[in-house]
């Protein structure tokens, strides 16, 4: 996302809102990736034609901030995005933003205690927790072996009742490891290409968590 091209606090305040509103079944929760869905509260990006067909019906809101942190989460959280409500589901990714600033440990240990605040606040909400997404377009560079360390340390999560674990990283990869630029333009943000191998690779454990049928 570039520089400017949204107002962060505009958008919490939108989503705290709708979240008065009442009726969110789900939530999708993360930075820049996650936002570019679209949907609600806000329209718009390369995942936006899939939103109707995958998570409208779901009643879902869309909790992907630009540029967002793991702290940046939390706080979210405390102030008021998932207050009131009682969603069946979370979709979950988050930690890309902390690369080059923070620990893997201290990553998974963000990914983790934003997971510990959605059960404390939402006991009956089930969490679909994302592997972080392959960067950069060559596979040997910091970038990739330190989501290689993070997505390591948050996979155990999964074994964890009302939790589960996937890894979709390898979905956007060349045989070679590489990055295609048609997968990803920028090497970390998903195109329309991208996003559609998201949507249908996460759809069934989706629907299963939801307990509906999948979006064919």
């Amino acid at each position: 996302m570039k520089a400017k091209s949204y107002d962060w606090m505009a958008r919490h305040n939108a989503v705290v809102e709708r979240v008065k509103q009442g009726n969110v079944d789900l939530l999708l929760i993360g930075d820049s990736i996650t936002h570019m869905w679209g949907g609600v509260p806000q329209p718009g990006g390369p995942g936006q034609f899939l939103w109707d067909k995958y998570f409208g019906s779901r009643n879902a809101v869309n909790l992907g901030f630009g540029w967002d942190r793991t702290q940046h989460v939390l706080w979210r959280l405390e102030h008021g995005e998932i207050d009131g409500i009682s969603p069946k589901v979370a979709v979950l990714m988050i930690g890309t933003n902390n690369l080059g600033t923070n620990s893997a440990n201290d990553i998974a240990t963000g990914v983790d205690t934003i997971v510990s605040n959605l059960r404390h606040k939402l006991p009956k909400m089930k969490i679909l927790v994302l592997g972080i997404f392959p960067r950069d377009a060559k596979p040997d560079t910091f970038m990739r072996k330190e989501i290689a360390s993070v997505n390591s340390k948050i996979s155990v999560l999964g074994k964890e009742k009302g939790i589960v674990y996937l890894d979709l990283g390898s979905k956007f990869l060349e045989p070679d490891g590489s990055i295609s630029p048609e997968m990803m333009g920028d090497y970390l943000h998903p195109t329309p290409k991208g996003f559609a191998i998201w949507a249908r690779e996460m759809e069934p454990t989706l629907a299963k968590l939801f307990g509906d049928k999948p979006r064919d």
